[in-house]
C-alpha cells in the first residue's frame, strides 16, 4: 500500500477521487437538508417565480396554487398569486387576495420577522397599484403610504434583480408615485394629471 502511494500519479489520482468524493456528498447532504427544511408550498413558489419573471403568469398561477394546496396561508404564494393576477389585469381577484394577505400577516406577523415585513409592505404596494391603475388615486396613496411606513426598503423601487429582469433603468418607486399623486391631488380637480400612461407603464410590482 505504502509503495502505491509512493508513486506520485497513483497519489494525484486518489487526491482527486477524494476531493470529488467530497463534492457528491456534500451535495447530497445539502439537497437532503433543504428538503427537510422547507415548508410546505416553497418549491412550488420558487416554481411559481420563475414563471413570473418569465412573464408566463398562468403557469405561474397554477405553481402558487399548488403551494396553497400544501400550506394554504403561504404568504410567497399569495403574493405571487396576486402579482401574477395583475398581470393578467385580473384586479378584482388580485385585490381580494391582497387584501386577505393584508389581513392575515397583519393578524399573525411577528415583531422580529423581516421577511412577514417585506410581504406586508409588498402587499400593500400592489394593492395600492391596482387601485392606483383604476383611478381610485386616494386609496391607492393611502396603500402607498402604509407600504412605506411598514418597509422604507420599498420606496426606493425595485431592486437591481429588477433592472436587470426588465431593462429600466429608472423604474417607479412607491414613494416617488406616493408623492406625485399627492402633489397632485392638492391641485384643484381641473389641474390634476393623475395619469401619464407611458410613465404608469414602468411602474413594477413587488414580491419580497
Amino acid at each position: 500500500m505504502t509503495s502505491k502511494f509512493s508513486n506520485p500519479r497513483v497519489l494525484r489520482r486518489f487526491i482527486v477521487l477524494m476531493l470529488i468524493l467530497t463534492v457528491v456528498m456534500f451535495s447530497v447532504w445539502a439537497v437532503i437538508k433543504m428538503v427537510n427544511e422547507d415548508v410546505p408550498g416553497d418549491y412550488e413558489v420558487r416554481q411559481g417565480d420563475i414563471f413570473l419573471q418569465d412573464k408566463l403568469f398562468d403557469k405561474a398561477i397554477d405553481r402558487f396554487d399548488a403551494a396553497l394546496a400544501d400550506q394554504p396561508d403561504h404568504r410567497g404564494a399569495l403574493g405571487g398569486k396576486a402579482a401574477a393576477l395583475i398581470s393578467l389585469e385580473r384586479y378584482k381577484e388580485a385585490e381580494d387576495l391582497l387584501t386577505y394577505l393584508v389581513d392575515y400577516l397583519t393578524k399573525t406577523l411577528e415583531p422580529d420577522d423581516p421577511t412577514g415585513k417585506g410581504a406586508l409592505s409588498a402587499a400593500y404596494a400592489n394593492r395600492g397599484i391596482i387601485k392606483d391603475r383604476q383611478a381610485r388615486y386616494e386609496e391607492a396613496l393611502e396603500d402607498y403610504i402604509k407600504s412605506i411606513n411598514i418597509d422604507s426598503e420599498i420606496a426606493d423601487g425595485p431592486s437591481w434583480v429588477d433592472h436587470l429582469l426588465y431593462h429600466d433603468k429608472k423604474p417607479s418607486s412607491v414613494l416617488s408615485r406616493a408623492e406625485y399623486i399627492y402633489k397632485q391631488l392638492k391641485l384643484p380637480e381641473n389641474e390634476r394629471l393623475l395619469s401619464v400612461p407611458e410613465l404608469d407603464a414602468k411602474q413594477r410590482m413587488y414580491k419580497p
